[in-house]
């Protein structure tokens, strides 16, 4: 049995619709999936119920992404509790800023002489538009030959279209994540210079650091798994499947997580849930 706890649909930047990812992960052998999406939880609903009767079970989760600084980072929740109104409420003011966030780079577009819109940007994007939904745009405008070129030539950090992110501060996300019932992890750590706040941060509620990651070399994941060793952190891991023939992420349950890493979540899970009602 194949394990991904990252992914994304058509509710934010993937490629494939909740229920189509769900088949797409039967059909490849995937037995439990992280659904996690950037800024949104609505995909969740669509992919448990397409789940039902495959045997694969879907772990509720979200991305959320900050700016430290010169570098954005990105939080991965698990089980969160993704009914929550409150938490749903948070989830679409970060939405609203990530399109005003994509109208500014489409302006500083235009002004670089490519005549690209809004509209034709949003058409690519079902939910949570963010840059893959501009890059998307480029490529079929002919201005680019490919996603990676996009970044290179005109949204990436420092190009000539960037527009720095409106966000929530790393710690406020992480206590939204563990507000709404779930566990945060740091995304793909071997990306980021965060490692050195990994104990404070730790402090601030965070729970879990993904290790197996497709850009992870075998020397980073030993020492991410020593750094998880030595904090009594969680390990995750994932594809950040995003679609077949997309440059982000791995091929869907393409990357290897070891089965302990899902048993070691639903235990925290448990006794978080045990904790909670003892409190009640």
């Amino acid at each position: 049995m194949r394990i991904d706890l990252h992914t994304h649909t058509t509710a934010s930047d993937g490629l494939l619709s909740p229920r189509d990812l769900v088949y797409a992960a039967y059909r490849v052998g995937v037995g439990v999936l992280g659904v996690t999406d950037h800024d949104t939880v609505d995909g969740i609903p669509e992919a448990l119920e397409a789940a039902r009767g495959l045997g694969i079970t879907v772990i509720p989760g979200v991305e959320l992404s900050v700016e430290e600084g010169e570098e954005e980072l990105h939080l991965l929740g698990y089980f969160v509790d993704f009914q929550a109104d409150w938490f749903r409420e948070l989830l679409a003011e970060l939405r609203a800023r990530r399109v005003d966030r994509i109208r500014e780079m489409i302006r500083r577009l235009n002004e670089l002489g490519i005549p690209l819109s809004l509209g034709e940007v949003a058409r690519l994007g079902q939910g949570a538009v963010g840059r893959a939904h501009v890059a998307r745009a480029l490529v079929a405008g002919g201005f680019v030959r490919t996603h990676a070129e996009a970044f290179e030539r005109y949204i990436g950090r420092g190009k000539p279209a960037w527009v720095p992110r409106s966000t929530l501060s790393l710690e406020r996300a992480i206590g939204a994540i563990r507000e709404a019932g779930g566990i945060a992890v740091l995304a793909h750590p071997g990306r980021s210079s965060a490692l050195a706040r990994v104990a404070a941060l730790q402090a601030a509620g965070l729970e879990g650091i993904e290790v197996y990651y497709p850009e992870h070399t075998p020397h980073q994941v030993a020492r991410l798994l020593a750094l998880a060793r030595e904090l009594g952190l969680l390990v995750t891991g994932g594809s950040d499947y995003h679609g077949d023939g997309v440059s982000t992420g791995a091929a869907l349950g393409g990357q290897y997580v070891p089965p302990e890493v899902v048993r070691a979540l639903w235990e925290r899970r448990r006794v978080r849930n045990a904790v909670s009602e003892m409190r009640s």
